[in-house]
């Protein structure tokens, strides 16, 4: 008797059917989660413990796991590419639109509301 082979139009060969999530990985995840949750008291005693220099670096630490990191920008960088989305509204605007910019713009700068 020969072997299946793969690709031969009868099906998968074995193993989990698809999109079947891992038991072991599953498992040890809500493991873990659990274990982190039953801590939580421990964890604020402890924290109440610390020194205030201590208990900052620990709070803002933390803080990467709830905040989204912030990416640095460069003043010029940006102020570069909000003048390249300004030209390209203003490449697309109607005449009508941009007409009554200037006219605005002519006003704030003779000091009229």
């Amino acid at each position: 008797m020969v072997g299946r082979k793969k690709n031969d139009g009868r099906g998968r060969l074995g193993g989990r059917a698809e999109g079947t999530p891992n038991k072991v990985t599953t498992d040890l995840k809500t493991w873990i989660a659990e274990f982190l949750d039953g801590g939580r008291d421990k964890f604020v005693e402890s924290m109440e413990g610390l020194t205030p220099q201590e208990y900052v670096k620990v709070y803002t630490s933390l803080l990467n796991y709830a905040l989204p990191k912030q990416q640095s920008v460069n003043v010029d960088a940006q102020i570069e590419a909000e003048y390249k989305q300004l030209e390209k509204l203003i490449s697309t605007a109607p005449d009508e639109f941009i007409d009554r910019i200037a006219e605005k713009i002519t006003k704030m700068q003779e000091g009229k509301p």
